[in-house]
């Protein structure tokens, strides 16, 4: 089975999207980090990231792998050619650089396979921006996030908090709506709601209240 759970920055998708593999016991697979380690490859090479050509080259060219330990299904790290990105990825840097790698229909056409590679076969839970509607249109359950705009920024200034980057919530707000439009008028699979997803507002919720919501709608998807 596969669960797809989509919605925009800071909506929530990864925090979920993990609780829900672990308390079902499936596997998990974080396709923004995939578009964030191509993004942060392509900074730490110095390469223009509005070269379609170049960014779509280095998709095809680059090695993202992930590490687990045994009986986790979240990886513990994020790999290129071997390296550990892991943090790398989160900076404010990639932040800003990855949307712009990410809308490039070469970079999209070489994750995208290999997406469905890592989940065809086994219960998995993919996060994204475009899970529900290109890379997993057939999955079992789809759930689109989302949540205001000021418990967004509030969500993201707090993550940059935590990894010691200096932040002020209106210019991370800022950076969140540039985010939206970016993800959501691009040509190559933009964000947007499946047409049978449902959607959860994570406003004011906890973590194991949206998770009671989505496996429930994983038992009657099974049924």
């Amino acid at each position: 089975m596969i669960i797809a759970i989509d919605g925009p920055a800071a909506s929530g998708k990864s925090t979920v999207a993990r609780a829900v593999a672990r308390r079902l016991g499936f596997r998990y697979l974080d396709t923004g980090a995939m578009y964030r380690a191509i993004a942060a490859e392509a900074v730490r090479l110095g390469l223009p990231l509005e070269d379609a050509g170049a960014m779509a080259a280095l998709a095809e060219t680059t090695h993202i792998s992930f590490t687990y330990a045994e009986g986790d299904p979240i990886p513990g790290a994020v790999l290129v050619g071997g390296a550990d990105v892991t943090a790398e990825i989160r900076t404010p840097q990639v932040d800003a650089a990855v949307s712009l790698v990410a809308r490039i229909p070469g970079v999209r056409a070489a994750l995208v396979p290999i997406q469905r590679r890592f989940a065809t076969g086994s219960d998995t839970v993919v996060e994204g921006r475009d899970i529900g509607t290109v890379v997993f249109p057939d999955a079992a359950v789809k759930v689109y996030l989302t949540a205001t705009p000021e418990e967004r920024a509030r969500r993201r200034f707090g993550d940059r908090e935590a990894a010691g980057h200096e932040a002020e919530i209106a210019a991370v707000a800022a950076d969140i709506a540039q985010r939206d439009m970016l993800d959501s008028t691009r040509a190559a699979s933009p964000l947007a709601t499946a047409a049978d997803a449902h959607v959860i507002d994570t406003t004011g919720l906890s973590v194991d209240g949206v998770v009671d919501q989505i496996e429930a709608l994983v038992r009657e998807a099974a049924i």
